[in-house]
């Protein structure tokens, strides 16, 4: 069908109607009288064209990547601008990193050195010079202490020790120090216990001087049970992650006083380390305060030990059930424990190491590794879903669990920087949901430094900012032609949704406005605005009265194809999302500002017909009823709102404002239908005069009926 917008009708011309082409002359049929009932069809099929249109496009994709989303903001956040000062701080932390990586490498890191040396020099923009200088002062520093972290969680499936069918679990652990190859070798022979019989102990006084002990602790005494839950936390020093071990015994307790007391009573011994010494003393300390037993009858039963090599420990760290082992051949145990183990540096000579928080160092460094990632992808990077290479996967990684950044820190930093990357350069927003659930699903509040607290507000708000802002404009930054742009969309809603019903924004953004508020706030500022970019379009103040009521037909039909999108596609964006009703929020803002702008029109109208001797032209009728029929489809999307809003719409009465244009509009139809019909019978006249000079059958006069019946149809729509 001709476009609306394309079309430029000229009305039929006022002086000489009946003139006749040479054409015409031949039928009969007056030329103007044909265009006009054109007209008036094609105006009446206009509905149907209409939602066939928006239904395609809706329906359409090109594969066109969706309109850029910066282009819409206001001030546009620039990624974080680093001096050549700051990155080579940042350099110097990132090799020291390198330098200093500790635990079993998982297939995802980079082994080579020299690769991610590399790597680094691309990331930091470093030259070959300036990174031998460097990465000799890093080489030349302080190695890192470490140290490891121990969370013993439960136990189960323990042996049975006590005649109540239940044992009283305990652990004891601590780290054992690097030996000596012989010492290795006698070890394999014979498993090392914190705690042994006497006996057994008086035997083998060689334990004292071969397994010395830096530090033990011990956990609490569960009563009663094989399947202890303890979820203590312990941390250890290491003095040589190559070769040191932790040990961890579980034992029945079966003394009336408290092994744990004891333990920390000792503990305090200022360069304590003996086994054998230990022993004694922790058995000194118990049995004075318990009865007068002998020692061989209160000493804990044994229920399996755990030997971990600190090198075996990958760089991530264990989170695993460990199978109980026995000290002997002849020990019987059973069950497993569960460990979760991390090893950590507690001190790292670098510059920025000694001045800043190593979470804020850390946010630096990812955020100068995302610009870099980032600028690799060609293809689709406004789809990118943070995934990083393996070189910056190894260092990011290593340079959290060296720096021992919790589960929440790092799902608070990943979530910062990420977002503010967006801000600049756009990402998926399928990854951005992924990094909100984390944060949510790592928030602990009693852990959280007042710092990032508020790091993590700001950037809750200044992407609920950025994201009102495209909603803003919503009709350019996510047009309905682009699946593309529509899935962002939805998933940017998702995002805003996921936000608010978090615990974590309400606790850090107590004073936030109602998520629903500010959405149904922009939803209604970004209709107001485009229907005023549509006036502005059309311009239906300008030209003559005929021409405005043309020019506001486009902007009622525009009206009409904006509406169909919000109820085809929009709404159902925000209905799933949000639990918002895009339709009706926009649908009665269009219908309202409508209203006002076509009955202010018809008024005008109606005003200069009430003049004496003015008549109304075919032009300007064709027009008013154009505007009627686009007014009657508008007015039909009233449908789909809920019936509670369908009251008081201000189109309910919109014929009202053509009562006094409609007899003259009524009269030139029908002036119309009688020369259409009139040239039609003198036709049919002449084919029944053929018809009996030629003896053929008499037909019925078809040219009569069918303009007769359209000229009915025209004025039944009024």
């Amino acid at each position: 069908p001709e476009s609306l917008r394309g079309r430029k009708e000229t009305p039929a011309p006022a002086s000489n109607p009946d003139t006749l082409s040479t054409e015409a002359a031949a039928t009969g049929v007056v030329e103007g009288d044909g265009e006009f009932f054109e007209r008036m069809k094609s105006i009446l099929q206009k509905q149907g064209n209409m939602q066939r249109s928006a239904r395609s496009e809706s329906l359409s994709d090109s594969g066109a990547p969706p309109p850029p989303e910066a282009a819409w903001q206001t001030a546009v956040p620039e990624c974080p601008a680093f001096t050549r000062r700051e990155l080579d701080l940042l350099y110097e932390e990132a090799l020291y990193t390198v330098v200093n990586r500790v635990g079993v490498p998982s297939p995802q890191y980079v082994m080579d050195e020299t690769e991610l040396f590399a790597y680094l020099q691309k990331v930091f923009d470093v030259g070959q010079e300036e990174h031998d200088i460097i990465l000799q002062r890093v080489r030349g520093s302080k190695r890192a202490s470490y140290s490891l972290k121990v969370s013993v969680m439960k136990g189960k499936n323990l042996l049975a020790k006590d005649a109540n069918g239940y044992s009283d679990p305990y652990c004891m652990l601590g780290i054992l120090l690097g030996q000596s190859p012989r010492e290795t070798e006698e070890k394999k022979e014979r498993k090392f216990s914190f705690r042994k019989k006497k006996d057994k102990a008086e035997k083998r006084s060689s334990v004292r001087e071969v397994l010395p002990a830096k530090y033990i602790q011990v956990t609490e005494v569960k009563s009663q049970t094989l399947n202890p839950v303890w979820n203590e936390h312990f941390v250890f020093e290491i003095d040589d992650v190559y070769s040191d071990l932790l040990h961890l015994d579980i034992w029945d307790h079966d003394d009336d006083v408290s092994v744990a007391e004891a333990c920390k009573k000792l503990n305090e011994v200022s360069g304590f380390k003996g086994m054998g010494r230990y022993f004694k003393q922790i058995a000194k300390s118990v049995r004075t305060n318990g009865t007068a037993a002998s020692v061989e009858e209160n000493v804990d039963d044994f229920l399996g030990c755990l030997n971990i090599p600190i090198n075996e420990i990958p760089a991530n760290g264990f989170d695993k059930w460990f199978k109980l082992e026995p000290r002997s051949s002849a020990s019987k145990v059973q069950g497993e424990c569960h460990l979760i183990l991390r090893l950590v540096t507690t001190q790292r000579d670098t510059t920025l190491g000694k001045k800043d928080s190593y979470a804020s160092i850390h946010e630096r460094l990812l955020s100068r590794v995302l610009q870099y990632e980032h600028a690799q992808v060609k293809t689709e990077p406004y789809n990118w879903e943070g995934k990083l290479s393996q070189p910056a996967w190894t260092l990011i990684s290593h340079h959290a669990v060296q720096t021992d950044l919790s589960a929440q820190q790092k799902a608070i930093i990943r979530w910062q920087c990420y977002s503010q990357h967006h801000r600049a350069h756009t990402m998926a927003y399928t990854f951005l949901l992924e990094l909100l659930r984390n944060v949510e699903q790592e928030w602990d509040d009693s852990t959280l430094q007042p710092e990032m607290e508020q790091g993590l507000a700001d950037s809750f708000g200044l992407f609920v900012e950025y994201c009102l802002a495209l909603l803003k404009n919503m009709r350019q930054v996510f047009p309905c032609s682009s699946a593309a742009a529509v899935a962002r969309c939805e998933f940017m809603l998702r995002c805003l949704g996921q936000i608010h019903a978090m615990q974590t924004f309400k606790k850090v953004c107590p004073f936030h406005n109602e998520l629903h508020v500010e959405i149904v706030t922009v939803i209604k500022k970004s209709t107001l605005e485009w229907y005023e970019g549509t006036i502005s379009t059309f311009k239906p103040e300008e030209g003559t009265l005929e021409e405005q009521m043309k020019r506001l037909v486009l902007v009622v039909d525009a009206v009409s194809a904006d509406v169909q999108k919000s109820q085809n596609v929009y709404n159902k964006l925000f209905s799933s999302a949000v639990k918002i009703d895009f339709f009706s929020i926009s649908y009665r803002q269009l219908e309202k500002l409508v209203a006002d702008d076509v009955c202010a029109a018809t008024e005008k109208v109606c005003g200069s017909l009430e003049q004496e001797g003015s008549r109304l032209t075919q032009g300007m009728g064709e027009t008013l009823f154009e505007l009627y029929m686009s007014l009657k489809t508008l007015k039909q999307y009233r449908e789909f709102l809920p019936l509670k809003d369908t009251k008081a719409l201000a189109l309910s009465g919109f014929h009202d404002w053509f009562k006094s244009s409609i007899h003259k509009w009524l009269q030139i139809v029908h002036e119309r239908s009688c020369d259409r019909i009139r040239k039609a019978v003198e036709v049919d006249k002449v084919t029944v005069g053929e018809s009996e000079h030629s003896g053929g059958p008499l037909t019925p006069p078809l040219s009569y009926v069918k303009p007769k019946n359209k000229s009915m149809c025209y004025m039944g729509y009024i």
